[in-house]
């Protein structure tokens, strides 16, 4: 199967400095094949051969352990499988982007917070912007001059930010065809 982990605040603001060939290395030790890291972010897709009864679950754990051995950090990570992104990527609408006009984000959920509820605990203000909740991540997208109305900016400073992890569209896109080259493998 194959997979990507996304790494919740490394290389962020000077914090949690990990370097991709190292975290490659890193993921390879801990059993993870075909292991391709894409960006700054910690963005991995990679294939695990086993047969895991939580896949998810224990892909997770055993790449935090993995991480906190080899770098001494705390990191969260979390695991999508092609099928999860592909859900995303069949409700992100094909017409959003991340650029000069428009700030579009994928907001992975952790299962703590992995419901459509999880919407009415966001700082976003009405009429600003659009919000898609898709089992597995939040779809936003708003004009780059109504961003700083949205609300969304005070995201960082709630609750619910701690169980997920942000990628802009542009990224999210390109992870998902990383993973479809690896299936193709």
């Amino acid at each position: 199967m194959i997979y990507a982990a996304l790494l919740r605040g490394i290389n962020v603001g000077g914090n949690n400095k990990i370097g991709m060939k190292q975290l490659k290395e890193t993921f390879e030790r801990a059993g993870m094949q075909e292991v391709v890291t894409y960006i700054n972010s910690g963005n991995i897709i990679f294939a695990d051969h086993e047969k895991r009864t939580d896949a998810h679950m224990e892909l997770s754990e055993l790449l935090e352990q993995a991480i906190a051995a080899d770098f001494g950090l705390q990191i969260k990570v979390l695991v999508r499988d092609m099928n999860e992104m592909h859900r995303v990527m069949q409700a992100l609408p094909p017409d959003w982007s991340n650029d000069d006009q428009a700030k579009s984000d994928v907001l992975f959920l952790w299962d703590e917070i992995n419901n459509a509820d999880v919407i009415e605990k966001l700082p976003l203000k009405p009429g600003i912007g659009t919000l898609i909740y898709v089992p597995g991540a939040l779809l936003y997208s708003v004009s780059r001059e109504e961003a700083s109305k949205s609300g969304m900016n005070k995201l960082g400073g709630s609750k619910v930010y701690s169980y997920m992890t942000v990628r802009n569209v542009n990224t999210t896109r390109k992870i998902y065809a990383l993973m479809q080259a690896a299936a193709e493998k």
